[in-house]
């Protein structure tokens, strides 16, 4: 492999750090398995009337998920977001449930996320326009981040996400955020203090005029820096200062880029790696 393969192959294995089940218990939404959950759990769950039978724990109605979520944020087993999302089987399967987001992990269930990338062609190369994430952020305050990025709410598509999100934290118009192309799907599965991240990112590249200029609007960004791609390509490379996932999405993007061969054997490494080749945490 090249020389900066394991430099930049490190950040997808720290993303990928979770075995299943490793000592979780299956949680299964009505006939389907959902989720895993860690054995300290299973006494709450059980506590509040879910059966513990044939090596699962199962809710049978998943309308009910949403209250059981209330319910465990209220006994101080989680902080809540106060945030639905939607719930899935499957990476690719319909909504049947909803719950607050801080809970996702808890039951180690599907999360999808939307991170662009926000890209200006100057005349001495390509930049990227990326944030600093507030100091009042509950996960990894401080670290670089991308110009736009965010989970996907209830109800919500990724683009919509994405439109949602680009207004929110960097006062991107929609008639701008809507020119933004969808260039990748990344999954990984994580052991975090918060719990099993089994997250799906749904990626994209916009590119912006040179005198566009983003600007906080929702307080979760500081600032905004416009930067060679070369120095965030040395960044992820040498630092952790971006935050965790977002390595990933730029990884993606100096594939696509050719900052690194595609097409060589760490490329090929890497472009298995992000997209989760053989994982079995979203069979």
């Amino acid at each position: 492999m090249v020389p900066d393969a394991d430099a930049f192959l490190r950040h997808i294995q720290s993303c990928n750090t979770a075995r299943l089940p490793g000592g979780r218990t299956p949680f299964r939404l009505g006939d389907a398995r959902a989720g895993w959950i860690d054995p300290h759990l299973v006494p709450e769950l059980e506590r509040r009337g879910l059966p513990h039978r044939d090596g699962a724990i199962t809710l049978a109605d998943p309308a009910r998920l949403e209250q059981l979520g209330e319910d465990l944020a209220s006994g101080g087993v989680y902080r809540s977001h106060h945030e639905l999302f939607d719930v899935a089987t499957t990476a690719d399967g319909p909504a049947i449930a909803r719950i607050d987001r801080g809970a996702l992990p808890l039951f180690g269930l599907i999360a999808h996320g939307v991170h662009m990338n926000g890209l200006v062609r100057r005349s001495d190369g390509l930049h990227l326009w990326i944030g600093r994430r507030a100091m009042t952020k509950r996960l990894d305050p401080g670290k670089l981040d991308h110009l736009v990025a965010g989970g996907t709410p209830a109800g919500y598509t990724p683009e919509a996400a994405l439109h949602k999100e680009a207004a929110e934290e960097a006062s991107i118009p929609l008639s701008v955020a809507r020119q933004a192309v969808p260039v990748a799907r990344i999954r990984y599965a994580m052991d975090r203090p918060e719990g099993l991240r089994r997250d799906v990112l749904h990626c994209y590249d916009l590119e912006l005029p040179a005198d566009f200029v983003p600007a906080p609007a929702d307080g979760e960004v500081e600032s905004f820096e416009l930067i060679p791609v070369e120095e965030a390509f040395r960044l992820v490379r040498d630092t952790d200062d971006f935050k965790f996932n977002v390595n990933l999405v730029l990884i993606d993007l100096f594939l696509r880029h050719g900052l690194i061969d595609p097409d060589g054997r760490a490329g090929r490494a890497l472009r298995d790696g992000l997209s989760g080749t053989g994982a079995t945490a979203f069979a």
